[in-house]
């Protein structure tokens, strides 16, 4: 038996660099859909320039028949509505509340954040240690993170900025 979770909001996984024509297509064939975006500068050598971008590259959400999944899976940028086994599962409508929340409050600043939990490879892209790789030991406040880094069959801790990581052993500049 399948569910039709009709009026439940889907997460639809999309090309990247496709976000915006999939939600404009997805709209024109009169689906409500959602793409939660946050605003980021980017320099160029002459400017600089606020984007407005995905908060998640890939993903936008949507509210259709999850029985009827043509119509959606054939829009331009489309891939495939995201779930397990072959059936969608829905997001809690607080999640995405939460979500155009945020977006519309124009007090504060937010931007995609991997998702670290002690024990995650690590890399330091940004500091004095940029390059150095890691294990995630220990979340110590907001903005520290405390990361093992072997060296010569040792470990040694090393406070670092919550901003200087990213998830993975490959650095990313």
């Amino acid at each position: 038996m399948t569910t039709d979770y009709e009026g439940r909001w889907l997460a639809v996984q999309v090309r990247p660099a496709t976000e915006y024509a999939a939600l404009a297509g997805l709209q024109s064939r009169g689906y409500e859909a959602y793409l939660p975006t946050y605003y980021s500068a980017r320099r160029w050598s002459d400017r600089v320039k606020r984007l407005r971008l995905p908060l998640f590259t890939g993903y936008l959400f949507c509210k259709f028949n999850s029985v009827i999944r043509v119509p959606i899976v054939t829009t331009l940028g489309v891939v495939r509505i995201l779930g397990v086994g072959g059936a969608p599962i829905p997001i809690e409508d607080d999640e995405i509340l939460s979500l155009q929340a945020i977006e519309a409050a124009t007090c504060v600043h937010s931007y995609p954040w991997p998702k670290l939990e002690v024990g995650d490879q690590v890399c330091i892209c940004a500091g004095p240690l940029r390059g150095l790789k890691g294990v995630l030991q220990l979340v110590k406040g907001e903005n520290t993170l405390i990361v093992s880094v072997a060296l010569l069959h040792r470990s040694v801790a090393v406070e670092v900025q919550a901003d200087w990581i990213t998830p993975g052993a490959t650095p990313r500049y």
